[in-house]
């Protein structure tokens, strides 16, 4: 059974004596923010209380028991009457687990709203996404999603998520300080302060408290993003109850008619003797994305096959993030409706060159014909790649296929655009040269 973080008053003046103190317990949060990292096992949550004082000395015990709190990242800040009230420090009594003890003194009696601040472990993100064609394939409505999951140990209800993308390198793990069975190691070692100043200033913690402040909470629900140096900061806006134990899925963009490109390759040292169907997009303004990086992760792509909004699945791919400004090509599977097909028609040798009754250089000539068909009712666009094993090659083409690219110094490449339910082929002889010809194909190219 999981254990609520605990925040109790002790409205005592009296020695620690936990038989003998009255405890009030605190009021439940009236908001609470969560900062989740996707390269980390780190989460900053901030949350604000309203705590009853009375003037004069106050205790304040915060119990962290089952839970996956770092215990030294703990902060209390006042947001009214700063001035009139002292939170003089945070102690961890010996030989009790699990328990802090704020001494607080203040000029003031009544509730006084307070914000509390701590980093914990066992909240993750990723992002998925679903994009759906249109029946030309021509746009493609892009809806992106962050699944949330809480294995932290403690309820966050109502609470504003906020994600970073970006690289946090750690010097220890939230989670191993979380299980410590005392913060600053066992009672009488000796801590080394020096270490414990040099990990919050790696980890950023002061500059996310006191960066990532806690905005008022708004509908509808819509993503805001924030560049923060090499992080950047993505704000679901609304709230949400993640409970421990529990997965919950939010909505982060919705996109409708993102233009994209729909092209089929084949290449059989790659493939195999598949076409594999490659879908891209470009984040940026003109295919209505482009105001900031998307997250990698999974899309599944649907096409949409009639008015009733019927789907046909297309395919899927993971991807990295994505930068501004930056192409991405998803490889979407292997598909039977296209086929490509080449076929040797034939091969013989030719150009032979001897030395001391010995074949020293020589000719390969490979005549290919090449057959595509289109069993699709759209029509599509082919990219066919030829690799030749050697970089000393001619290579003389007819056919359905206009001009090729040189792609590398031996590999070729035909684009072909074929109407819907239609075929095309065409022909190539490929001439390689062996042996001392590499030399003859050299001083031809020279000439």
């Amino acid at each position: 059974m999981k254990r609520i973080v605990v925040l109790l008053i002790i409205v005592t003046t009296a020695p620690m004596s936990f038989g003998k103190v009255d405890l009030v317990t605190l009021p439940s949060r009236d908001m609470v923010q969560l900062t989740i990292y996707n390269s980390a096992d780190m989460t900053l949550v901030r949350e604000s209380r309203a705590l009853t004082l009375k003037q004069g000395a106050n205790k304040l015990q915060f119990s962290w028991a089952n839970t996956l709190i770092d215990p030294t990242s703990l902060e209390m800040l006042p947001k009214a009457d700063a001035d009139k009230i002292d939170i003089a420090d945070l102690t961890y009594p010996a030989r009790v687990q699990n328990l802090g003890l704020w001494n607080i003194e203040s000029g003031v009696s009544g509730k006084v709203p307070v914000e509390i601040t701590y980093l914990t472990s066992g909240l993750t993100w990723r992002a998925f996404y679903m994009g759906t064609l249109t029946e030309n394939e021509e746009t493609m409505r892009l809806q992106g999603y962050v699944r949330v999951t809480n294995n932290s140990g403690e309820d966050y209800e109502n609470a504003e998520t906020r994600l970073i993308v970006g690289v946090v390198h750690l010097l220890d793990e939230i989670a191993e300080l979380a299980r410590r069975r005392y913060p600053y190691l066992r009672p009488g070692e000796r801590v080394d302060w020096a270490k414990l100043e040099d990990t919050e200033k790696r980890l950023g913690i002061r500059a996310m408290k006191e960066g990532l402040r806690l905005d008022g909470l708004a509908a509808p629900k819509e993503i805001k993003k924030k560049g923060l140096s090499e992080y950047f900061l993505y704000t679901i806006e609304g709230t949400e109850t993640i409970a421990t134990g529990w997965s919950k899925r939010l909505l982060s963009f919705d996109t409708s008619e993102v233009p994209v490109i729909n092209l089929y390759k084949y290449e059989q040292e790659r493939y195999g003797n598949s076409v594999v169907r490659f879908l891209s997009f470009k984040n940026d303004s003109k295919h209505k994305l482009g105001e900031t990086p998307i997250p990698g992760g999974m899309l599944k792509v649907y096409r949409a096959v009639d008015e009733a909004g019927h789907l046909a699945y297309a395919g899927e791919s993971s991807f990295k993030y994505i930068p501004v400004d930056e192409d991405v090509e998803l490889n979407l599977g292997a598909v039977g409706d296209i086929v490509v097909e080449p076929i040797l028609m034939d091969y013989k040798t030719d150009e032979y060159r001897f030395r001391r009754g010995n074949i020293v250089g020589w000719d390969e000539i490979r005549t290919f014909k090449v057959k595509v068909k289109n069993t699709r009712d759209l029509g599509i666009k082919v990219e066919i790649k030829r690799n030749f094993g050697t970089e000393y090659w001619d290579i003389s083409r007819s056919g359905e296929f206009g001009e090729y690219d040189k792609v590398d110094l031996n590999t070729v490449k035909f684009t072909l655009e074929l109407e819907p339910r239609s075929s095309k082929e065409f022909e190539y002889v490929l001439r390689t040269y062996h042996g001392t010809r590499e030399q003859d194909w050299r001083t031809g190219r020279q000439d």
